[in-house]
């Protein structure tokens, strides 16, 4: 079976191979090195390179693969042992983790996050549940490394059984359990400094403003892996969920090698429910459209297969949102539909920084009577959005 590798898996520019075609690879095997910024990236299979090009590394895995690998390198540095491990920020951003713990927060806080907000998704609950103790000892490293005083983990009440597993593990150390509101998106970092911290972040500051640093629940994970096993980022946590016959409401895979395609991760929860519609890679609030054979990357954690798209041949206007879908997504979806896009537009709470729009107050929507009146003027029927509340 082939392994797909893309050489962009994290914010910065593609890796390049350091690897040739034709070569025996073995699990754990560095196969990428950053070109500026970014992470190594590692195979997760034995087996024979059969193409390098500028966007991917494709593997031809053994038949038979083993659960072992090769250690990254021996050291006594944590935050070596973090960057040898290919580490980025597993929610969806990809930023490189040993770049963002490069910041001293003396007295700040290290604060987990678990809010899992994306509906469906589960992963990062199911794995607190069945290993606290590894993401505890993970937010004890990050507490070293940046000297942070504070660990807390963030979560939402709901999940009674992880909080009792985590409160288990916690023991006598300095970390604190701190509760969010069951909504979206609780997760952003934003979202959680107000939160937890009682601190608005203006769009664009970082949590190193408000003395802080947030880490998702799998990348602690990765962390105490690299510096306890010495294991680099070669496997990934999923929910599959939508369409498929066996987990409508969502199911967990754990330990995916990363470069698996998605059609295995379907056919593992039953394979489809017909009809349906596009397989959505990530959460219902955020997801990309992709396809049988792509890859899991570092950063995938859902595989939803969608309900085939509603025929609406009218006139939309479309309303971007930064907490969920943006303009090309909506538009792809309304010309999926059969519509028409007559006209778009922005929440009226997104402001521009850095050449990208961010929301000055996510999870808190405002009314959109003018916005809505915009779109109308221009020849809108009907408007599709992608909010985060109503």
């Amino acid at each position: 079976m082939e392994f797909r590798f893309p050489l962009k898996q994290h914010v910065g520019a593609p890796c390049i191979s350091i690897v040739k075609e034709a070569e025996e690879i073995q699990r754990g095997q560095k196969i990428a090195e950053p070109n500026g910024l970014g992470a190594y990236i590692h195979s997760s299979v034995n087996g024979v390179v059969k193409t390098v090009n500028d966007y991917e590394i494709i593997i031809e895995g053994d038949e038979n693969q083993p659960k072992d690998y090769l250690p990254i390198k021996e050291t006594n540095n944590k935050l070596e042992a973090i960057r040898e491990a290919g580490i980025i920020g597993a929610g969806g951003a990809g930023f490189p983790t040993h770049i963002k713990l490069k910041t001293k927060i003396p007295g700040g806080y290290a604060i987990v996050n678990a809010a899992e907000c994306e509906p469906i998704l589960g992963h990062n609950i199911h794995y607190l549940e069945k290993n606290a103790k590894k993401v505890i000892n993970g937010l004890k490293y990050i507490m070293e490394i940046t000297e942070a005083q504070h660990g807390i983990i963030a979560i939402k009440p709901k999940h009674k059984n992880a909080i009792d597993k985590l409160k288990e593990a916690i023991g006598k150390d300095p970390i604190d359990i701190k509760f969010l509101k069951d909504l979206y998106p609780a997760g952003d970092e934003r979202v959680i400094i107000r939160e937890i911290l009682g601190i608005e972040l203006k769009p664009g500051q970082l949590p190193s403003e408000a003395n802080a640093v947030v880490q998702n629940v799998e990348t602690v994970k990765n962390i105490a892996l690299a510096i306890e096993d010495r294991k680099p980022v070669i496997d990934k946590d999923v929910t599959v969920g939508g369409r498929v016959k066996n987990a409508p409401k969502g199911m967990v895979i754990m330990d995916v090698p990363v470069g698996y395609p998605v059609i295995r991760l379907i056919e593992t929860a039953g394979g489809y429910v017909n009809p349906h519609g596009e397989i959505v890679l990530g959460g219902p609030f955020t997801g990309k459209s992709g396809k049988e054979d792509t890859p899991v990357t570092k950063t995938l954690g859902g595989v939803l297969v969608a309900m085939p798209f509603p025929q609406d041949k009218r006139k939309f206007g479309i309303l971007a949102c930064e907490c969920g879908a943006q303009e090309g997504r909506l538009r792809e979806i309304v010309e999926a539909m059969g519509g028409k896009v007559v006209a778009e537009e922005k929440c009226k709470r997104m402001v521009e920084v850095g050449g990208r729009y961010r929301c000055e107050l996510p999870g808190i929507c405002p009314g959109q009577a003018q916005t809505v009146m915009k779109l109308k003027k221009k020849g809108a029927e009907v408007i599709f959005t992608g909010s985060c509340g109503d």
